[in-house]
């Protein structure tokens, strides 16, 4: 692509999203730069301290468990509390625990402080992606979640090499990397980010309250939960079945460090003018063509007999991960009611969660069992029921209506009101659907939005690969409206 072309493509990216996003944003960069502890946590164990392999796979599994059970949980508090005071909290934690984690030594002590560092660091992604929602405006949430994912993958990239070295000097450096990074992060929560929370208004008080049950009940919801834990499991593949394969297959750690790389690599190359061309795309046609190159990208792992092979099935899902990520996300927003979206957030977060304790213990029976080929396979076989699943149940949402004039770009003069509220996945199609049951949507329905980095989980966290495993209201100032309809007060952008 030419450099000019690339230019233009990342101006027009990053043009019209506010200024709170960008501040979001950031924190996510900073977070993921400092990663340390899910990258060599392994290597941490079983080479710094000298415990088994067994043992550093049974603390990965704990870090993975404890970040199953924060997702329902944060989501909640995002909720409850509000966005603000959930990611001040999830942070500030991470910071303590890991950096406790670098100074324990007791293997019981170590299991436990790393359940909870899974605990507190998936903490916040729920609340990151309620925010969004908030800030950002419908017709600009493809491009904002693509790009958060995109920071997720660069920060990891970045951190990878650099924690590389790190621990060639002292794992406890690395640690405490991490731990001041992330207390960065919650330093630029604290002072550059107002509460997004929607302020209630008199309808919403009159609507029945989200609770888990509620989301739990929401059938259509549910459904993408468990399209999303499929794919995820695929996707997982990647940083579990792929290394034990290529390693039974004769390859050397170098060799599967080669071919994954390839995967960073596309994602901070393509991320950004792949987003420019899937946002104004049938959110439909992306899910059902995502996941099917998810599955027979991997599916034709069975072929490969050489690094490059290997390497080229990486660029196949990995094409598969870009398109996934933002959209898949952008489906979740556009089902979740605006004043529960943090609970759905956490359900939608638990399914990747799930995955990456489910996948490595699915690839290593099919693989002992049966063969490296059976497992691609059966990689094939679930992206093709997830295709199935997303066709069928993206034919079942209601027509969308074109965006009235409210749906318009504020200007300038009102940038620092909060833009959020209900927007399609597409990011380029009639973007709202009213807010009311009139405009056919189902009764636990009453507002809907769009949109991966991955990374969810909006992305698909590189963490969890490297495991295996508006603002509040300001009293005295009047409210305003939001250009999808929401009532929001009107403060100064943070």
């Amino acid at each position: 692509m030419p450099l000019a072309v690339m230019r233009r493509a990342v101006r027009e990216t990053v043009s019209g999203l506010p200024r709170e996003f960008w501040w979001l944003w950031t924190s996510t960069l900073v977070n993921r730069l400092g990663a340390f502890v899910a990258t060599f946590m392994a290597l941490y164990l079983t080479l710094d301290r000298g415990y088994s392999a067994s043992y550093a796979g049974l603390v990965a599994s704990l870090h993975g468990l404890g970040g199953v059970i924060s997702s329902l949980g944060a989501g909640v508090m995002t909720d409850r509390l509000g966005r603000r005071p959930t990611l001040l909290v999830a942070q500030t934690s991470t910071a303590a625990s890991v950096a406790l984690l670098g100074f324990v030594h007791d293997p019981v002590a170590i299991a436990g402080v790393a359940f909870v560092v899974g605990m507190a660091s998936n903490a916040s992604r729920p609340a990151v992606q309620a925010m969004m929602a908030d800030i950002v405006r419908p017709e600009d949430r493809v491009r904002a979640f693509s790009l958060n994912y995109w920071a997720i993958n660069l920060g990891f990239a970045v951190s990878s090499m650099g924690a590389g070295f790190i621990a060639e000097f002292s794992y406890l450096a690395g640690f405490l990397i991490e731990a001041g990074m992330t207390l960065v992060c919650a330093l630029v929560v604290f002072a550059k980010l107002p509460e997004s929370r929607p302020a209630p208004t008199a309808k919403s008080a009159a609507e029945p309250v989200t609770n888990l049950g509620t989301v739990l009940r929401d059938g259509r919801f549910m459904s993408v939960v468990g399209l999303s834990f499929l794919v995820a499991v695929v996707f997982q593949q990647g940083s579990v079945g792929l290394p034990v394969a290529m390693g039974a297959a004769g390859f050397t750690a170098a060799d599967y460090g080669m071919a994954i790389a390839v995967n960073g690599v596309l994602i901070v190359a393509l991320q950004i003018p792949v987003t420019r061309f899937i946002e104004h795309r049938d959110p439909k046609r992306l899910l059902v063509i995502s996941s099917l190159l998810a599955g027979y990208g991997f599916g034709l792992t069975a072929f490969a007999g050489s690094v490059g092979l290997f390497a080229l099935t990486v660029c196949v899902w990995t094409l598969a991960e870009i398109v996934n990520a933002p959209t898949q996300t952008g489906l979740v927003v556009r089902l979740s009611p605006v004043h529960g979206r943090g609970r759905y957030q956490g359900m939608y977060t638990m399914s990747w969660s799930l995955a990456a304790l489910v996948a490595p213990v699915m690839s290593g029976v099919v693989i002992d069992r049966f063969g490296a080929a059976w497992l691609w396979a059966l990689c094939a076989v679930v992206g093709t029921v997830a295709a199935v699943g997303y066709s069928a149940l993206m034919r079942s949402l209601p027509p969308e209506t074109p965006p009235g004039p409210s749906s318009k770009p504020a200007p300038e003069s009102l940038a620092a009101l909060s833009v959020g509220g209900p927007a399609d996945p597409s990011a380029g199609l009639p973007t709202e659907l009213p807010p009311t049951p009139s405009a056919g949507l189902p009764a636990d329905l009453t507002s809907v939005s769009s949109q991966g980095p991955i990374s969810g989980p909006a992305d698909i966290d590189p963490a969890a690969k490297s495991l295996g495993a508006g603002r509040a209201a300001v009293p005295g100032q009047a409210a305003a409206p939001a250009p999808d309809g929401e009532v929001r007060p009107e403060v100064a952008a943070g």
